[in-house]
C-alpha cells in the first residue's frame, strides 16, 4: 500500500496483532497525497494521527441529539456451529428476514438451534443461498488455500484503468482556488450504502463536491448510519426498476463528474451503471466501483460486510480469545477499519481520475473491495507493541433536522489545519434526483 501525507510519529492506538493503524494512517495518507496531485501543492493535504483516529471510529464518537447511535443488531455477530463459529449480519430488516427464512426458524433462539446442528460451512451456504449474510470463521491458513482467498488476494490495493477516447475538458481543467474545497464545482453521484462509499464520498463533499446520493424507496439506509456518513451531501430516493426514475439517474450522469458505486457485483449493471457502459457513453468521467468481495472468485457476486470479511479472511480467528471452557470465541478488529480504509482508498481513487482526467483529457474507472483491504493489512508488519492509549479526540457540533450532532471531523489537515464539512446530513430522501444549479 503506497500513501504520502502523514504527519507525526506513529503510535500503537489499538491492541491486536495487526497493524490496524498502519492501515488507516496509509488510506487517509493515499487521499492526501492524491489531493496534492490534483492541486498541484505537494505537502498541503496530511493526514493527521489525531483525526485519522477518531474518524476511523466516526460512528463510535457520534451523538444524536445526546444519544450514541445504535450498534449491531441481535441477531448479528458470531454464533456457535457444530464444528466451530459462524457470523451473521442482519441489521438490515430484509436480511433479517432471509436469515430466519434460510433457518426455518422466526427467533433468535431457533437461530442458534439450528446452527448448533450444523457445520459452518454447510450454515454458510445455506445463509448465503438465500440472500443472507454469514461467512464461516475461517483460520487465515483456510482463507489462503480456498479460491476466493487467492482471488481477492489478487491484483494492486487501488486498481486504476484509463477510459479509451476523450479529449481536452477545458471547464475542469484546474482545481478550485480554496485549498480547503479543491473540489468545488464538480459533482459526485454517489450511488453507494452502509459505510464504505458513505465514507469516501463524505470526504468528496468536505472537499467541496456537490455531494448527491441515490437510495432505493424500498430499502432506507439505517438511520444512524447515514447520519453518521452523510454530512454535506445530499440525499435523493429513486426506483430505478421504474422508466421515469431510471431516467432522472441518466440525466444525473450526464451531468457528474464523479461516479461512485457502492454496491454487490452486478447489482447496478442491469440499469446501465456499471463502469463499462458508464465510460462507453462518457469516458471524461472518474467512476469508482466498491464491493465486498472483488471482481473475481465465486463470491463476487454475494453480499457482505467489514464484519463478515473479517471472519472470512481469518482476522476473526487471529483475534480470537478464550472463552473460559477451554475453548475460544472469535475477536474483531478494534474498529470497522476495512469499511473505513476502503472508504478513504475510494476518495484516492476518484482524485487521481480526476487528475489524470486534466491531464489526459480522460477518465477512468477504479476498483477497491474490503476483501482486498483485508489483505493489505495482513501485508503490514504485525506488532506485539501494547497499545499506548488513543489520542483526545476533537469534538465538534452541528444543528441538523436529526437533532444537535457530536462529531468527529475528517482525518485530513489542509495547510496544518483540520478540514470541516459544509454542512449537516439532510433529512433522507428530501432532495430531487436533480444536480442544483452549477455549484459553487
Amino acid at each position: 500500500m503506497a500513501g504520502s501525507g502523514t504527519q507525526g510519529t506513529l503510535r500503537h492506538w489499538w491492541g491486536g496483532a495487526l497493524d490496524v493503524e498502519g492501515l488507516a494512517l496509509h488510506a487517509v495518507g493515499a487521499a492526501a497525497a492524491a489531493l496534492d496531485r490534483y492541486t498541484g501543492a505537494p505537502g498541503r493535504y496530511t493526514a493527521s494521527p489525531e483525526l485519522t483516529a477518531a474518524a476511523f471510529d466516526s460512528s463510535g464518537h457520534l451523538r444524536i441529539a445526546g444519544r450514541a447511535v445504535q450498534g449491531f443488531a441481535p441477531l448479528s455477530g458470531f454464533r456457535r456451529t457444530r464444528d466451530g463459529w459462524i457470523r451473521l449480519h442482519a441489521n438490515y430488516p430484509h436480511h433479517e428476514q432471509r436469515l430466519l427464512k434460510a433457518l426455518e426458524t422466526t427467533t433468535p433462539e431457533g437461530v442458534d438451534a439450528a446452527l448448533r446442528g450444523m457445520p459452518s460451512l454447510e450454515a454458510e451456504a445455506v445463509i448465503q443461498s438465500a440472500g443472507g449474510i454469514a461467512s464461516a470463521v475461517r483460520t487465515r491458513a483456510e482463507w489462503e488455500a480456498s479460491e476466493m482467498g487467492a482471488a481477492a488476494a489478487a491484483g494492486p490495493w487501488l486498481r486504476l484503468d484509463p477510459a479509451d477516447g476523450g479529449g481536452p475538458l477545458p471547464a475542469v481543467a484546474t482545481a478550485s482556488g480554496d485549498p480547503r474545497r479543491p473540489l468545488a464545482g464538480l459533482r459526485v453521484l454517489d450511488l453507494t450504502r452502509v459505510i464504505a462509499g458513505p465514507v469516501a464520498t463524505r470526504l468528496l463533499a468536505a472537499l467541496g463536491a456537490d455531494v448527491l446520493r441515490i437510495d432505493p424507496p424500498a430499502i432506507p439506509e439505517l438511520t444512524d448510519q447515514f447520519v453518521d456518513t452523510a454530512f454535506g451531501k445530499r440525499s435523493a430516493v429513486a426506483d430505478l426498476s421504474r422508466p421515469g426514475a431510471r431516467a432522472e439517474v441518466d440525466m444525473l450522469v450526464a451531468g457528474a463528474d464523479v461516479v461512485v458505486t457502492g454496491y454487490r457485483g452486478g447489482a447496478l449493471d442491469r440499469f446501465g451503471l456499471d463502469a463499462a457502459t458508464l465510460l462507453s457513453a462518457r469516458p471524461e468521467l472518474a467512476v469508482v466501483t466498491l464491493n465486498s468481495w472483488g471482481s473475481a472468485g465465486p463470491w463476487n457476486r454475494l453480499r457482505g460486510f467489514d464484519s463478515i470479511v473479517q471472519a472470512a479472511a481469518g482476522i476473526a480467528h487471529l483475534y480470537r480469545t478464550a472463552d473460559g471452557d477451554g475453548g475460544w470465541r472469535p475477536g474483531a478488529l478494534p474498529v470497522q477499519a476495512l469499511d473505513h480504509a476502503t472508504g478513504y482508498g475510494v476518495a484516492a481513487a476518484a482524485v487521481t481520475l480526476l487528475a489524470r482526467r486534466r491531464a489526459e483529457g480522460r477518465g477512468g474507472t477504479a476498483r477497491l473491495s474490503l476483501a482486498r483491504t483485508a489483505e493489505e493489512l495482513f501485508s503490514l508488519p504485525r506488532t506485539a507493541q501494547p497499545p499506548q492509549g488513543l489520542p483526545a479526540p476533537e469534538y465538534r457540533t452541528m444543528p441538523s433536522s436529526f437533532g444537535e450532532l457530536r462529531y468527529v471531523p475528517p482525518p485530513l489537515l489542509v495547510d496544518g489545519e483540520p478540514l470541516d464539512y459544509p454542512g449537516p446530513p439532510p433529512p433522507y430522501g428530501s432532495s430531487a434526483p436533480a444536480w442544483a444549479a452549477h455549484p459553487a
